[in-house]
């Protein structure tokens, strides 16, 4: 049975809807950057998951090629992920803003993936589809101490969410810790184009420290 992110790390990717305080390690990521409203046609948004998605399929369908990695197996390819900002050092996106968004668009690597796995990934999605992957970047994203929940429901009504969020890290003895480096982040679970808004499940993760 193909390894399955989502299921063997519940803790990251299926918490619960009221919110709680997770420890989370680095993980290695395949990552576009961008900034534009994510809802427009032909955005930076919509080009970087084609992307990613371009070449993460490259690795996971990679067995089946001459090329072989070392430690490779079968896996769910990871749910589309993605950090955002607007205004360095403050945590938290304004949605009626939604043209000054700036984002990192990732999808979670295997840990079998190295560099120069992924380099090779990129020549080889380039040569067979003939588009240019070079936007693609290797990442590895340190969050550590967060609040996270899940969110249900469309994605302009995060902001209760998130204030539930953080009156929970308060209450817990922390509190918001936003950064350059410690972003939004949300995990989208449903595919917005198959799933009403009512139901869309997003898990929603902010960065804390000690009060």
């Amino acid at each position: 049975m193909a390894f399955d992110f989502k299921k063997e790390y519940k803790e990251f990717y299926l918490p619960p809807r009221k919110p709680g305080i997770i420890a989370v390690p680095p993980m290695n990521y395949i990552a576009v950057r961008g900034a534009g409203n994510p809802n427009e046609e032909q955005s930076e948004y919509q080009d970087s998951i084609g992307l990613l998605y371009g070449i993460a399929f490259t690795i996971k369908m990679s067995y089946k090629g001459s090329h072989k990695i070392n430690g490779y197996y079968e896996y769910v390819v990871p749910p589309l992920e993605g950090f955002w900002w607007q205004e360095a050092g403050k945590l938290g996106v304004d949605y009626a803003s939604k043209d000054t968004f700036q984002f990192l668009s990732v999808i979670r690597l295997p840990e079998f993936v190295t560099p120069q796995e992924l380099d090779w990934a990129i020549a080889e999605a380039t040569n067979k589809k003939q588009q240019d992957f070079s936007k693609v970047q290797w990442m590895t994203i340190d969050e550590g101490l967060c609040v996270q929940c899940m969110h249900l429901g469309p994605y302009d009504a995060e902001p209760a969410t998130i204030e539930a969020m953080h009156a929970c890290a308060r209450q817990n003895g922390f509190e918001p810790d936003p950064s350059n480096s410690r972003l939004h982040h949300e995990i989208y679970l449903s595919d917005p184009r198959r799933t009403v808004p009512s139901k869309l499940k997003t898990v929603i993760r902010h960065p804390i420290r000690p009060i």
